[in-house]
């Protein structure tokens, strides 16, 4: 018994004194490595480049709506004072004319309520108001559904991100119960590192996509707004004698 005791207490004078000099000292530094764009490439496997092709189509998207999405392209001021002048004189045929070689999709409205006065003749103005409201609404759907594409790129670039991630570690896994003798912890944490690359592609595609499609959903309703001012002040005129 006195000999336990004995190597008790040289076992607590050796092991104390060291662990309070390794609680002392400062942790040695993690040597830590950033992955090349290769590597990344590399670890992504073929969904991040399915990922890079939908950026691709964003940007595009993006650049075609700053560049359509405008009031010049959709209700041009010009047109309308062009089309309001012409009315009042009573030249349908030229106001005809002047849509068709402006198409807008003003243009569209007031081609639609000029042709109904030029098949009709005198027409109330609940009927003029009905053609123009129809292809009104057709033409504001138009513009709503092209920036319905950002939303959609938005929604499947994680999803796309996900099954990239679910895959690599369904890899990663399998060879560790493949090979369990030499399954490393460091080997698997390499590879569900390299997994969640594609979950973080997805979403650095589908952030500025959303955040897009925010900022157009409200351009394209303001656009919208002053394409109903514009048609129902040609309305106006069409129900206006000649002067």
């Amino acid at each position: 018994m006195k000999k336990i005791l004995f190597a008790l207490g040289w076992f607590a004078l050796g092991f104390v004194p060291a662990l309070t000099a390794s609680a002392q000292e400062p942790a040695a530094p993690v040597a830590t490595e950033s992955m090349s764009w290769a590597q990344i490439l590399e670890a992504g496997g073929v969904l991040i480049y399915v990922l890079a092709a939908m950026s691709v189509v964003g940007l595009a998207l993006v650049i075609y709506f700053i560049l359509v999405l405008r009031r010049e392209q959709i209700a041009p001021v010009k047109l309308q004072d062009e089309l309001r002048e012409q009315l009042r004189k009573g030249d349908y045929l030229a106001a005809e004319k002047t849509c068709q070689a402006r198409p807008c999709a003003l243009a569209a409205v007031a081609l639609a309520a000029i042709r109904h006065k030029l098949r009709v003749g005198a027409t109330e103005i609940s009927l003029l108001r009905e053609t123009m409201e129809g292809e009104g609404g057709r033409q504001a759907t138009l513009i709503q559904n092209q920036i319905q594409y950002l939303p959609d790129i938005a929604i499947i670039a994680p999803m796309v991100g996900l099954l990239g991630t679910v895959m690599g570690m369904l890899k990663a896994f399998s060879s560790v119960a493949n090979d369990m003798a030499r399954a490393r912890p460091m080997a698997l944490a390499e590879g569900v590192s390299q997994a969640l690359i594609t979950t973080v592609a997805g979403l650095i595609v589908a952030i500025p996509a959303m955040i897009a499609y925010a900022y157009f959903r409200g351009r394209a309703s303001r656009l919208i707004s002053d394409l109903e001012a514009a048609s129902a002040d040609l309305a106006a005129e069409l129900q206006e004698t000649p002067r």
